[in-house]
């Protein structure tokens, strides 16, 4: 019966994680996979996360299966989270979702059923997820002109010349901040500037943030995204708390539509809903009922963006100890761009073959793209990783 179904190559960021871990070098260092560590080179779980957690602990009580748009307290939180008060509330529909991945395959799912028509333009790059959501939705995916290799950063210019050659009513993904895997944002007047565009040209922008926080901070971080709403701009965005809250395998997401007014807004969640029962009914609750803790409560949310301020920091101390230890190896190098991005990752511009030269003779992973995980980097591991990279780097 199943002698046709063909093996699975594995998903390239994962299988090469699992790789890692096979791997029996003591020395290996992995900056693959995108996962925060702290200084000791291990995951945190942030004080303001336990505190919520040990409370609702005192008080688990039952747990029933939750609405399917679900947690009603987490939902308003994640609203005042990711739009300020850029917009009024009853016209955005929020739906909690299966982490940030589950946020785009709602989304997806549901442009799918009502905008047949349209095409979804990706950055080039993106995150590889993006590609397989939206094509397994039956959306033709296509990609716009972003990243320069040239200076390290985005091409504005290449951007908004393919943005307005779009046919109105296609879908724009846009990286809120901390662009994966590049790690090059937009500054907010290239933000106003691309709105302008947008709005002019009725196309409907589709926002991914899954590293609120990790670039400039909570609320500079959403600017493009209460920019738009405040706006007028009809839009969509998915979100995730995985890496600000440390809670990867709770799986806590939300997808967020504005709409025009309140009606819309009803009618769009009720639709939500019904693509969130076609594909797993209602969401977990034990994440949820922890971020809302730490959201509705005053001092673990000072806590909380306190310890997310830190983490943030501490990536941007990782950045800056990595272009200090190349630029000393490599004087004739370029390394500029490490400190132009932002966020989690940095695009190196290595090849394929010189990722792959890194892994197997020095036991430092990177994605086969050439992208590396500063938020894994530590202190201990600057100097053996900018040691292998300036070696690759000096065969070219």
């Amino acid at each position: 019966m199943f002698k046709h179904v063909e093996a699975y190559p594995g998903d390239p960021i994962l299988t090469l994680n699992e790789n890692f871990g096979a791997d029996p070098r003591p020395h290996k260092i992995n900056l693959s996979i995108g996962v925060y560590l702290n200084e000791a080179g291990k995951m945190p779980a942030m004080g303001a996360v336990l505190r919520a957690e040990s409370a609702l602990a005192a008080d688990l009580g039952t747990r029933p299966y939750l609405p399917m748009e679900g947690n009603a307290a987490y939902r308003a939180a994640v609203r005042e989270l990711t739009f300020g008060g850029a917009v009024p509330a009853d016209r955005v529909a929020i739906a909690q979702t299966l982490g940030g991945s589950g946020a785009l395959k709602v989304g997806a799912d549901f442009i799918a059923r009502y905008f047949p028509k349209a095409g979804v333009w990706v950055s080039d790059p993106t995150w590889d997820n993006h590609y397989s959501i939206f094509a397994g939705a039956g959306l033709p995916v296509q990609k716009y002109r972003y990243y320069d290799a040239a200076t390290g950063h985005v091409d504005f210019p290449g951007m908004l010349a393919a943005l307005e050659a779009l046919p109105a009513g296609d879908v724009v993904l846009l990286h809120a901040c901390c662009h994966n895997p590049t790690g090059a944002d937009l500054d907010e007047l290239q933000w106003r500037e691309l709105a302008a565009l947008v709005k002019r040209r009725g196309l409907l922008p589709f926002f991914d943030m899954a590293y609120q926080g990790f670039g400039k901070g909570v609320d500079e971080d959403a600017f493009a995204i209460r920019h738009f709403a405040a706006e007028g701009i009809p839009l969509f965005a998915a979100t995730s708390f995985s890496k600000n809250f440390s809670l990867y395998g709770e799986r806590c997401g939300s997808l967020s539509v504005v709409c025009a007014d309140a009606r819309e807004a009803g009618n769009v969640l009720g639709q939500l809903k019904a693509t969130i029962r076609r594909n797993y009914s209602s969401p977990p609750t034990h994440g949820a009922r922890i971020i809302a803790r730490v959201l509705d409560d005053a001092a673990l949310r000072a806590e909380w963006r306190a310890e997310l301020e830190g983490m943030r920091t501490r990536v941007a101390d990782m950045r800056a100890g990595l272009y200090e230890a190349l630029r000393e190896r490599r004087p004739d190098g370029d390394f500029g761009y490490l400190v132009k991005q932002t966020g989690m990752f940095s695009f190196t511009g290595l090849t394929p073959a010189e990722v792959e030269r890194l892994r197997e003779e020095s036991a430092v992973y990177l994605v086969g793209s050439g992208r590396l995980c500063l938020a894994a980097l530590t202190r201990r591991t600057i100097a053996p990783t900018a040691d292998a990279m300036a070696r690759v780097l000096g065969r070219r």
